[in-house]
């Protein structure tokens, strides 16, 4: 594999993409940690941007205005070094924001099966795309549309399935020490 820039080793950046609920928050507070990383979550970055909630962006601008505010906020924070980003679940439908996030750090592909994204977001009423509607079938579709775009930005894939937080952690930990030694 060709390295896209000299940027994507040399900032430190690890870049989380996968759909909502396949815990690119919680693993990436938790990597971050251990890897003495700062943490970023991108909406949270664009609601303290914005002063108000996600849904509140989709009800006023729809999906489209909320994706122009996620390329503002990836590309702001992408020019930081040494941290663990984790990016929302439709960043990588926007062209830029794919070209970012392939130059700005090593992205891993947290990949969950559509059950176990049902069974994390089933209760949360804070995801814009999956109110109103069967939620199963809704996350199908969404993970139908993304799964080739997340491959495509991914350097690592990892299941996340079943296993604890901080055992996924250190295989992940394990799999960007390969990656690195693989591509020094």
């Amino acid at each position: 594999m060709q390295i896209d820039s000299p940027r994507k080793i040399s900032s430190g950046n690890l870049i989380l993409v996968g759909m909502m609920g396949s815990g690119k928050s919680t693993m990436g507070r938790i990597l971050a940690r251990h890897l003495h990383k700062d943490f970023v979550d991108c909406d949270e970055e664009i609601q303290l941007r914005t002063g108000v909630t996600i849904p509140h962006i989709f009800d006023v601008e729809g999906e489209a205005g909320f994706r122009l505010r996620e390329m503002a906020a990836l590309e702001s924070v992408l020019g930081r070094k040494n941290l663990v980003l984790a990016t929302g679940g439709g960043a990588v439908l926007m062209d830029k924001n794919r070209e970012l996030m392939r130059t700005n750090g090593i992205v891993v592909y947290l990949r969950a099966t559509v059950h176990d994204l049902w069974l994390r977001t089933r209760n949360d009423k804070n995801r814009p795309l999956l109110q109103n509607t069967d939620m199963h079938a809704r996350l199908a579709e969404l993970l139908n549309q993304r799964e080739a775009l997340y491959l495509e930005v991914a350097d690592i894939v990892i299941q996340t399935g079943r296993q604890s937080v901080h055992g996924l952690m250190l295989k992940l930990v394990s799999e960007i020490r390969t990656y690195l030694e693989n591509n020094a």
